[in-house]
């Protein structure tokens, strides 16, 4: 089973997975080794099951079967294993066969493939899962197709190849149902994989988020350290169902009156979750005690891996492989915790002291258990509750993105809030956030641009304002500090969507007002002329001219700004009242407050916001009815977010104002990636595989200018041709072949794309003018061989640009944009998008760059192309998308005129291709 026993092994094979049910399983190629677990796993499958594998009474396997089921040459005959604890819970094998049916080798292109699944397991989704995996496995040994003879009475069997979603073909053949399938991904079975990914992962967290039973491993006798006070914080919220508190030393029946045993297995009732609270070095017993019990999923809060150096790093990832081979996920190790304000749950498994965050709509995840309480007390300062909260610490196994998967469709969660120290894989965050966003807001505040310690997942090589151009075009509100995270989302849960960047601001200070006025056009907002009320204004005026604005269709959010009165008996509660009743009467426009020095009056907009907790239910008890709780509030009292600074309310409001542009964008369009007729896919396929024929794996080939402008023109991308030009002589040959005017131009490395060095000569009408420019180049910078200067036709003039495509490990293909040119390349000045790009993400790519507007009319110039330009962004990102090969194109420039686009230059880099990991079968990362 490893690599030193079996060189053929293929350890890449390996992979943990979520089943339907939220549990875990490992999955691996199966070995001589195994023949014990086989005869064990098929002993406990029911006769039913194996008649329908076998197709007749198969009690018991034989040696020779025994043999032949362990023994492959993982090419033509691969088996795989579900397992759970070492032991197999089901298996899946492939037999490569010709058109005859019988056993072969390749180039034959279709295998026969099989399942078992033990019966306890049947219905987690372990069969269609071995499909995903057995389906790479063959696609990377040249299968492309399975056949499958299932009997007609088989129906699970049947509907796990019929719901995979791959092209199949179906006939009754000999009493039995002959099923073709064609492996190749299509947009139907990335569909159905990725909706199982979404539901396998929500379970899982809705497993650890909503337990029955929790039991706290590690509490103190004396009431002191970490698992005492978890213990007392899940008592004390008044938790819904059972608890238990573990130490192998208790005497006595209580632990601060919580019942308690020596051991997780001395409890004799199931326990959902387990909160560890022992020295790193007794974790492994305690996991092992948890998994054996059947516990679904652990909160590590001991401290002691991965944030304390390799030694720990170590440590914590055989902790991942232990928690996994039970079928547990595990949210830490050196975890804060989890909340869970549900009324039928009530769990406040983390350090967080009674009492516990009050139910709201907003679900927060942090990696930081310290960020984790800023953010709780920020939230529980202004009044704000939670739906659900989890500090994962080193983010060893659980991590936002399975996070996100749970708030998808969670219905008591309105906004998701995310503080992230690393995105881990980009591709899949920007995935899972763009589905929730479409939804619900996600808004992420990200620290660090390299991974803590601990935090073993693999960083980007992406530039931050990548990164944050990605979050953008997946819909996230991306904002730069915890404060602000905060902000946003009170504004988010406690206020519609604005319809427009038209905003309303009235107050009693004119200075307060022209601030804010400030603040808004500095956001990109469009802020009508401020009403200044006075300070003489008393609640009545501000609920007057707060119901105008609301009413006003002239407007699309109001920033409501306040000073203290000078009298004595400040009506704050009279002001708080008045704001909130012009709210209820209009409620489709969102309201911010700014105030200085009135917080008297944050306490009264958000006094009414959540919900008390009941007392607590008997220790270890179930809890009383929920439905005897109070109800959520009313519309009349909803709360008005409050902030200490015009530049914090207005920050907030735009970003729910361009939030809400690309909600309204995604109802609208949602944008579609192209098909072209001319694009030859075939050929640039087997182009690619002559290039990369003599290319050792790992290494990169850059394309000569002959072969790269081939591959761009086999998708329409025509690169203008180039002819070196070693001398004046050559220089003017290669003017006569390519016609005049013609441009001259430097191509060493120092040079190459810098005119502002003086490089390049345009516009040459004739021989004389070229041989003249040709000894100026060369009397200026040096001899031909340096500047090895080339001769190229000239085309017509626009706007230079740059447009790049590159691979990065962790996002995949990314689609970049910009003009040409010094200056926007020292300001940064570049878009980005994800490949592949619609046709939405193309028009959106060349606006968002800041010098966008010399593309339309700039100061009176002629606008360029731009459908143009669009259109060879398209099948740029079409080529690299349906080539993983190509690793890097640089087309510069691209003179983008008044009719059409010109690339005159074009590098491309080409490698074997990486694996796909979005387009693979669904896994746990593995680190």
């Amino acid at each position: 089973m490893t690599i030193e026993s079996d060189p053929s092994y293929p350890a890449h094979w390996e992979a943990d997975v979520v089943l339907r049910d939220g549990g875990t399983a490992r999955i691996r190629p199966i070995t001589t080794e195994d023949a014990g677990r086989l005869v064990s796993f098929y002993e406990q499958v029911s006769d039913e099951s194996k008649y329908y594998r076998f197709f007749a009474p198969y009690p018991r396997l034989s040696d020779r079967d025994v043999h032949r089921f362990t023994h492959h040459d993982y090419v033509d005959r691969v088996g795989l294993a579900a397992t759970i604890g070492g032991e197999f819970i089901g298996t899946v094998r492939y037999d490569r066969i010709g058109p005859d049916g019988r056993p072969a080798s390749g180039p034959a292109d279709e295998a026969e493939v099989a399942f078992l699944v033990q019966d306890a397991h049947q219905g987690r989704g372990v069969a269609s899962t071995l499909l995903e995996h057995i389906g790479a496995v063959a696609r990377e040994r040249g299968i492309r197709r399975f056949a499958a003879e299932v009997l007609p009475a088989n129906n699970k069997m049947i509907k796990v190849f019929t719901d995979a979603g791959y092209q199949q073909k179906r006939s009754f053949e000999d009493g039995s149902v002959h099923l073709t399938l064609d492996l190749e991904p299509t947009a139907e079975s990335l569909a159905v994989q990725r909706a199982r990914e979404q539901r396998a992962e929500a379970h899982s967290v809705q497993r650890l988020l909503a337990p029955g039973s929790v039991a706290v491993v590690g509490v103190s006798r004396s009431g002191a350290g970490v698992g005492a006070a978890a213990l007392r914080n899940l008592r004390d919220s008044g938790f819904r169902g059972h608890l238990y508190a573990v130490n192998e030393a208790v005497t006595r029946d209580l632990l601060d009156g919580v019942r308690a045993y020596p051991a997780i297995g001395a409890i004799g009732s199931p326990v959902d979750l387990a909160v560890i609270a022992v020295p790193a070095d007794r974790v492994p017993e305690a996991v092992a005690a948890c998994g054996e019990h059947g516990v679904q999923g652990l909160v590590v809060l001991s401290a002691g891996y991965g944030e304390s150096g390799p030694a720990g790093l170590a440590r914590q990832r055989e902790l991942v492989r232990q928690v996994r081979s039970y079928g547990m996920r595990l949210i830490g190790p050196n975890a804060y915790g989890v909340i869970n304000t549900a009324p039928d749950v009530e769990l406040n498994a983390s350090l967080t002291p009674a009492p516990m965050p009050t139910r709201g709509r907003i679900g927060l995840f942090t990696q930081s258990g310290a960020i984790g309480i800023a953010l709780l007390s920020g939230l529980l300062r202004r009044g704000e509750g939670l739906s659900s909260f989890v500090s994962a610490g080193n983010r060893a196994d659980v991590s936002g993105n399975d996070i996100l998967q749970y708030w998808y469709d969670d219905e008591a969660t309105d906004v998701a809030l995310l503080y992230l120290e690393t995105l881990g894989n980009p591709r899949k965050f920007t995935r899972l956030a763009r589905r929730t966003a479409a939804v619900k807001p996600v808004v992420v505040a990200k620290g660090g641009r390299h991974s803590p310690a601990g935090h073993v997942v693999p960083g980007t090589r992406l530039p931050e304002a990548t990164v944050s151009a990605l979050l953008r075009q997946a819909g996230v509100i991306r904002v730069d500090t915890v404060t602000e995270l905060v902000d946003v989302g009170l504004l988010l849960a406690a206020q519609p969507l604005p319809a427009g960047p038209r905003i309303a601001i009235l107050g009693n200070s004119e200075s307060l007002g022209i601030l804010t006025y400030d603040a808004c056009l500095t956001q990109g907002l469009r802020p009508l002329p401020p009403l200044d009320l006075t300070t003489a204004a008393s609640p009545a005026d501000f609920r007057t001219a707060l119901t105008d604005a609301l009413r006003s269709e002239d407007c699309d959010a109001v920033v409501v700004t306040a000073i203290p009165w000078v009298s004595e008996d400040a009506p704050t509660d009279d002001l708080a009242g008045a704001l909130r009743d012009a709210v209820a009467e209009h409620p489709g426009k969102p309201v911010a407050v700014v105030h200085v020095e009135l917080e008297e009056l944050v306490e009264a907009l958000s006094a009414v916001r959540g919900l008390p907790h009941p007392a607590p239910s008997p220790a270890g008890g179930p809890a009383p009815d929920p439905q005897s709780r109070a109800g959520v509030p009313t519309a009349a009292g909803a709360s008005i977010p409050s902030y200490p600074a015009a530049e914090r309310a207005v920050k907030a409001v735009a970003e729910a104002v361009r939030y809400g542009q690309w909600r309204r964008a995604l109802a609208d369009d949602d944008g579609r990636v192209p098909e072209y007729e001319d694009i030859d896919e075939t050929g640039a396929a087997a182009q690619l595989a002559a290039l990369l024929a003599d290319v050792d794996a790992g290494a990169a080939l850059t394309l000569t200018d002959w072969h790269a402008r081939e591959l761009l023109a086999r998708y329409g991308i025509r690169a203008l041709p180039t002819l070196p030009a070693p001398s004046a002589d050559a220089a003017a040959r290669a003017a006569a072949v390519l016609g005049y005017p013609v441009a001259l131009k430097t191509t060493a490395p120092h040079l190459r794309h810098r005119a502002d060095l003086g490089g390049v000569r345009l516009d040459l009408t004739n021989e004389a003018e070229l041989r003249r420019s040709y000894e100026e180049l060369t009397d200026a910078l040096g001899k031909p061989a340096e500047l090895l200067p080339v001769v190229q036709a000239m085309v017509p003039r626009g706007v230079d640009t740059v447009v790049r495509s590159v691979i990065d490990p962790a996002a995949g293909a990314v689609l970049s944009f910009g003009l040409a040119g010094v200056a926007s390349e020292l300001l940064g000045d570049t878009a980005h998008r994800l490949v592949p790009a619609t046709d939405r993400d193309a028009a959106g790519l060349i606006r968002s760059i800041r010098t966008a507007p010399l593309l339309f009319g700039w100061r009176g110039s002629d606008p360029v192309d731009t459908p143009a330009l669009e259109d060879l962004l398209l099948r740029l990102s079409r080529l690299v998308d349906d080539h993983p090969e190509v690793i890097d194109v640089r087309l510069e420039p691209v003179v983008v005129a008044a009719e059409g686009v010109s690339v005159l230059s074009a590098t491309v880099r080409v490698a074997h291709a990486p694996a796909r990991g979005d387009l693979g079968p669904r896994t746990l990362p593995s680190y």
